[in-house]
């Protein structure tokens, strides 16, 4: 009898727009009969954790869909002002002024921890609306977000007796823009900041399918790139990226909750051109 290959799905952060996408993307590939949210692991990053937490919950994907594509008129959704030019020239004075890996990121969570944010609870709120069911589902699921003050990585799992909403809360608490999340009494930020996938965290995977919304915005790890770089190359690994159209419709401010119904009619119409080279990976390898 075959070995059958362990299968890992990589959700990557990319706002409102990237949770559309990501959803549109997912759905666009089951209804043309590729189902890869039957991933053996799926690890989720900032925008990619609410919709690990979203599509493990027991909603059909096309009622996921169907909810950014026809939006409640009493969405709790909080409008960001995303300066992208100035979140890089704060991210590059920090990593002129840090050393690059747990130090860098630890400086970009004392920026996160002094700016001036909303409240943690009212984020909280944004996060819980988001998901169907907040409880942990019987899956594994990998949710990453990073130790604000050490700069460490923490990926939560149902393991740890932390509530669904705080870790997905943890893992999309964009410096800057979303306050840190206090989780057992300690602040974190977003898992993005050590890599937007953490594709690195399952390189022990035989199957490696990446769906990512955003590249890096800056090297704030050469480690974890070097890591990063060794999964992406291997024969059973594809990364999925935003066509012309799906980065069209997430426009200048990918945390607009505007942006997340045409990033999600993109993503699902994007899935037609994936379908072959993603069937290829999930059922041939």
């Amino acid at each position: 009898m075959a070995k059958t290959r362990s299968r890992a799905l990589v959700l990557g952060g990319g706002g409102v727009a990237g949770i559309g996408w990501e959803i549109g993307l997912l759905f666009g590939l089951a209804e043309r009969g590729v189902n890869v949210v039957d991933a053996d692991v799926i690890i989720g990053t900032s925008a990619g954790s609410a919709v690990a937490a979203q599509v493990t919950s027991g909603t059909p994907l096309g009622e996921l869909h169907d909810r950014l594509v026809f939006p409640s008129s009493d969405s709790t959704e909080i409008a960001a002002e995303l300066d992208i030019d100035k979140l890089v020239a704060d991210w590059t004075a920090l990593l002129a002024a840090a050393g690059p890996g747990p130090e860098l990121r630890a400086a970009i969570g004392r920026f996160a921890l002094a700016a001036p944010t909303i409240p943690e609870r009212a984020r909280r709120d944004v996060i819980s609306a988001r998901l169907p069911n907040h409880d942990w589902p019987d899956r594994d699921i990998r949710i990453v977000a990073v130790d604000a003050t050490t700069g460490e990585e923490r990926v939560f799992t149902s393991a740890d007796g932390v509530e669904l909403v705080d870790a997905v809360a943890a893992s999309c608490a964009v410096p800057g823009i979303w306050p840190p999340m206090t989780v057992d009494g300690r602040r974190y930020i977003d898992g993005g900041v050590r890599s937007s996938t953490n594709i690195d965290l399952v390189a022990d995977y035989d199957v490696v399918l990446v769906i990512a919304p955003v590249a890096d915005l800056l090297t704030v790890d050469p480690s974890v790139d070097k890591a990063t770089n060794k999964v992406v190359k291997r024969k059973h690994t594809l990364v999925v990226k935003p066509d012309e159209k799906s980065l069209a419709a997430f426009g200048a401010n990918p945390l607009d909750p505007a942006t997340a119904k045409p990033s999600a009619q993109a993503g699902r119409e994007q899935a037609e051109a994936e379908l072959d080279a993603v069937r290829a990976l999930w059922e041939n390898s």
